[in-house]
């Protein structure tokens, strides 16, 4: 069965390479630009890992991961999808109580490469 990874980010751009990658890589996307279509495409049925940006102009990333973590129960594997430093990234994914996150900044084979890990090891990457 196709593994299925919602991306959430504020770049159409950054969106479409991002899904391009994964696609090509024989994942099924789903992409939200916002929170609304967030929300829209959580109803539409469960995903296998969420990458979620950090700055976007509703909320922070690693907020909104937070209350899908804590507040909205969502089990799936949660990562932090940025530019930001290493060490920003790791403190705020540790501080949402989510698993971890992806440097944009390696590029979308490395990208491709971490989801794989992740995805092959549970979602513990």
């Amino acid at each position: 069965m196709t593994q299925r990874i919602l991306v959430v980010d504020d770049s159409p751009l950054t969106l479409e390479v991002v899904k391009a990658g994964l696609e090509d890589a024989g994942f099924e996307v789903a992409c939200a630009v916002d929170l609304g279509q967030l929300e829209a495409e959580r109803q539409r049925g469960r995903f296998d890992l969420i990458l979620m940006d950090v700055q976007m102009p509703e909320a922070f990333g690693d907020d909104v991961a937070m209350v899908l973590r804590s507040v909205r129960g969502e089990q799936t594997p949660i990562f932090l999808l940025s530019t930001r430093s290493e060490a920003e990234l790791a403190e705020r994914a540790k501080e949402a109580g989510i698993e971890g996150y992806i440097s944009k900044q390696a590029g979308i084979p490395k990208l491709v490469e971490r989801v794989r890990a992740i995805l092959s090891r549970g979602g513990n990457g």
